[in-house]
Order: structure tokens, then C-alpha cells, then sequence
């Protein structure tokens, strides 16, 4: 990849890849918030911090938050 993402995001094989090698694997995916008319931001996990970027801007970088405050942030949206 041309553009540098944050250390020690997790690559893995997506459940979408094929037995014959045609691999997928994804590091980023598209929040379960995101709106379905694109307004949507992608997440990242790693061990002690969650990253979230805009979708339709990948190469604006990205915001870091530690585990504990995305837990938090999305608690209370499910609270409302």
C-alpha cells in the first residue's frame, strides 16, 4: 500500500476469500454505525487502540482513541 497506516493494525483473511488463493484481507471495516447513503467511517482495532477514518477520505488520516473511550463513546450511543 502506498499510503501509511497506523502500526500494528491487525490484517486478516476475510471470510470472503476463496480456497483457490484469491485472498481479501482486510485491516479496516466499515463501522456498523455508518449511514447507508456514505456517510460512513471505518475502524481499526488493535491491542490497546481503536482508529476510525473517513471513508471517502482514507489518506486524511485517522483518529486515535484507546480502547477504553471507544468503549465508552459507543455505550453511549446505544444509550442515546
Amino acid at each position: 500500500m502506498s499510503r501509511t497506516e497506523p502500526s500494528g493494525i491487525a490484517w486478516q483473511t476475510s471470510s470472503h476469500s476463496t480456497a483457490n488463493g484469491s485472498c481479501v484481507e482486510v485491516g479496516w471495516r466499515t463501522s456498523s454505525y455508518s449511514a447507508a447513503n456514505g456517510a460512513c467511517v471505518e475502524v481499526s482495532d488493535t491491542s490497546a487502540t481503536t482508529f476510525v477514518r473517513d471513508t471517502k477520505d482514507r489518506l486524511g488520516g485517522n483518529l486515535s482513541i484507546t480502547r477504553a473511550a471507544w468503549r465508552t463513546f459507543l455505550s453511549d450511543l446505544r444509550r442515546g
